[in-house]
C-alpha cells in the first residue's frame, strides 16, 4: 500500500498559503509530526484569542444591552467558533502527520463541528430572532408576535440542513434517502392523521395569531382563562380555577375564539345593569352611578366611567353603568365590589330599588262544609 510523501502532503496543505510562508511550510516537511504540533498549537492560540479579544470586543459595542439576547447570543457563539477553529486545526495537522488516515478523522472533526453548530443554533435560534426583534430598536426587523412560528421554521431548518450536510460529510447520497423518506411520511400521514391535524392548526395558529401567550381568551368550546403555552400540538389555557387545561390546536382552530385581551387596548368593558323606581332623580342616579365608579381604584381612567339610561323598564328605569378593567379575571371581583358600593349609595340617598310586588284581591271567602249559604235579601 502506497502512502503519498509527506513533502506532497505538506505543499498540497500549504497551497492556500501566503508566499511568505512557503520557507516555513517547507522547512516543517522533514518533520510532519513537529509541524502537526505547531498548526495546532497555533490553532489553539488563535481560538483563545478570538474568545478573549473578538468577542470581548464585541461587548464592548453593546453596552445598552445588558443581559438582553444579543449578550446571551455573544455568549454562547463563543463554543462553536471556538471548537471550529480548533478543528481546522486537527484537520490541517491530520492531512500533515497522518495522510493515510486522513479522510476519517477528517470526517470526524466536521461532524464535530456541524453538530456543535446545529446544536447553538437549535437552542438559541431563538435569542436571535428577539434580538431581531427588539421592539426598543429602531429598525426591528421581525413582529413581535411572530416569534413562535418563526423559532419553530428555524428550528425545523437547522435539523434538515444540518442533516444534509451530515450526509454529505460522510459521501452517503441523501436522494436515496429522501425517497425512503417520503414512502415512510406516506404511512406515517394515513397513521396520524389526528396528530398531523393537531400540528397543521398549530402551525395556523401560530401564523394567524389569534391570540399570544398572556391573553385572556373565551373558546367555543366554553373553556376560559389566561393563555400560558401555545405549541404546534396544543394550547394550555390556566383558569380562574387555577387549574390548567390543555386542549388540542384542532379543537381550537375549528371554534370560535374570543380574546378578551385583544383590540388597540388591553382593557376591557363590564357593564352593571341598574334599575330604580320611577319618581326618582334620573340625574341624581346618574351622580351616584358616577361617583362610585370614580372612586373605585381598580379601574383604568381612560376611558373614564360612564353612566346610560337605557329605557323605561316594566316597573323600573333602567341605567347601565359602564367601566373599565385592565385585568379580565378580576371582572368578578371587581363586579361584586361595585354593586355592593351601589346599593350602599342609594340607600344614603334614599334612592329606591323596585322589586317585585303582587296586589291579591279576595273576591269572596270560602264557606265550610254544612254552614248554610247567607241568604240574598234582594231575591227577595
Amino acid at each position: 500500500m502506497s502512502s503519498t510523501p509527506p513533502e506532497n502532503q505538506t505543499a498540497a496543505v500549504g497551497d492556500w498559503l501566503p508566499k511568505q510562508l512557503q520557507p516555513a511550510m517547507d522547512m516543517l516537511a522533514a518533520h510532519p509530526l513537529l509541524g502537526a504540533a505547531a498548526i495546532f498549537v497555533s490553532a489553539m492560540i488563535l481560538a483563545i484569542l478570538c474568545r478573549i479579544v473578538i468577542f470581548r470586543q464585541l461587548r464592548r459595542w453593546l453596552p445598552q444591552d445588558g443581559g438582553g439576547p444579543g449578550s446571551r447570543l455573544l455568549t454562547e457563539l463563543q463554543r462553536p467558533v471556538f471548537t471550529t477553529i480548533v478543528c481546522l486545526g486537527l484537520i490541517v495537522a491530520c492531512r500533515l502527520a497522518l495522510p493515510d488516515s486522513s479522510r476519517v478523522l477528517t470526517n470526524l472533526l466536521a461532524t464535530v463541528v456541524l453538530v456543535s453548530w446545529m446544536l447553538t443554533l437549535f437552542q438559541h435560534c431563538g435569542t436571535l430572532l428577539e434580538l431581531m426583534s427588539n421592539r426598543s430598536s429602531r429598525f426591528a426587523l421581525i413582529d413581535h408576535r411572530a416569534l413562535p412560528l418563526l423559532d419553530l421554521t428555524c428550528k425545523m431548518l437547522v435539523i434538515l440542513f444540518g442533516s444534509y450536510l451530515l450526509l454529505l460529510v460522510w459521501g452517503i447520497n441523501p436522494l436515496g434517502w429522501l425517497a425512503s423518506a417520503g414512502v415512510i411520511g406516506i404511512a406515517v400521514g394515513f397513521a396520524a392523521k389526528d396528530t398531523l391535524a393537531n400540528l397543521f392548526s398549530g402551525f395556523f395558529i401560530l401564523a394567524d395569531a389569534p391570540y399570544k401567550i398572556g391573553d385572556y381568551v373565551n373558546l367555543d368550546a366554553g373553556e376560559r382563562g389566561r393563555v400560558t403555552h401555545i405549541g404546534l400540538r396544543s394550547t394550555r389555557i390556566l383558569t380562574r380555577d387555577d387549574v390548567e387545561i390543555t386542549l388540542p390546536n384542532s379543537l381550537i382552530a375549528a371554534g370560535k375564539i374570543i380574546n378578551e385581551s385583544g383590540g388597540p387596548s388591553s382593557s376591557i368593558r363590564v357593564t352593571i345593569a341598574v334599575g330604580v323606581a320611577y319618581g326618582s332623580d334620573a340625574e341624581q342616579v346618574c351622580d351616584i352611578l358616577h361617583g362610585v365608579a370614580v372612586q373605585h381604584p381598580d379601574l383604568v381612567s381612560n376611558p373614564e366611567p360612564r353612566v346610560r339610561m337605557r329605557q323605561f323598564g316594566a316597573s323600573s328605569l333602567d341605567f347601565d353603568l359602564l367601566v373599565w378593567i385592565s385585568m379580565p379575571e378580576e371582572r368578578g371581583r371587581i363586579r361584586h365590589e361595585l354593586l355592593v358600593s351601589i346599593y350602599k349609595a342609594l340607600a344614603e340617598n334614599q334612592v329606591e330599588i323596585p322589586y317585585s310586588k303582587q296586589d291579591i284581591y279576595i273576591r269572596e271567602w270560602p264557606t265550610a262544609p254544612g254552614t248554610p249559604e247567607p241568604v240574598d235579601d234582594n231575591a227577595k
